[in-house]
């Protein structure tokens, strides 16, 4: 998905949680422009990194992508699966995952996965992602959200609260922010190899792999 085609704009204070105000949104993202105040332990957990592979993996990725994003979907639906068994879990590939939400309901997605305890964070992404063709396009995304958040274990009153709470909203985009800045990523989904190297785009294993330099024997 093109990023400059869902450039997000922080210019108003309220947030809204009504189907129409969420795609309208998909152009910008309504926020105030402040710093979200990470000494909230909420705001810290959901910023803190989400991170699969041992620490002295000598290839580090950090993915870019976007909830909505169906070619981010399409890579973690089809590529990912060889991905995480062929490199991560044999030491070769450590991955982490951060938020590049394009629209409002990609940012609300990616605030329920997030504000989840670590150890539920990947089963939920892929529970996103792999069901991306129902909630993201349903009459009211947030009320499918919601259902997904109970099977995780989180009650209507705390999903309600995260999704009208705008300093952790913030924070989100303040990170997809920084990693525009960053490395001027310009479509979802998106590859900081070793903090050099950006790729883009629904590879394939076989071109994730020689991409970033990895073999697996």
């Amino acid at each position: 998905m093109d990023y400059n085609k869902k450039m997000m704009k922080l210019t108003q204070p309220q947030i809204t949680l009504h189907r129409r105000a969420l795609l309208m949104g998909a152009a910008s993202i309504i926020l105030m422009p402040r710093t979200a105040c990470a000494a909230d332990p909420l705001v810290a957990h959901v910023i803190s990194p989400r991170i699969l592979g041992n620490s002295d993996a000598p290839i580090k990725v950090l993915e870019l992508f976007s909830m909505t994003c169906s070619h981010c979907a399409s890579f973690h639906n089809n590529t990912f699966p060889d991905v995480k068994k062929r490199l991560i879990d044999t030491g070769m590939v450590q991955f982490e995952m951060q938020p590049f939400p394009l629209d409002q309901i990609a940012l609300r997605a990616h605030a329920l996965a997030r504000a989840l305890p670590q150890s539920k964070y990947f089963p939920m992404v892929s529970m996103l992602l792999k069901d991306i063709g129902k909630w993201a396009t349903d009459p009211d995304p947030l009320a499918a959200l919601s259902q997904m958040a109970r099977l995780a274990g989180m009650g209507a009153e705390k999903f309600e609260a995260i999704m009208s709470n705008q300093p952790l909203l913030e924070a989100l985009v303040a990170m997809r922010q920084n990693a525009y800045k960053a490395w001027k990523v310009q479509s979802t989904p998106s590859f900081v190899v070793n903090d050099k190297t950006l790729l883009s785009g629904d590879l394939s294993y076989e071109d994730f792999a020689s991409k970033i330099n990895a073999t697996d024997t």
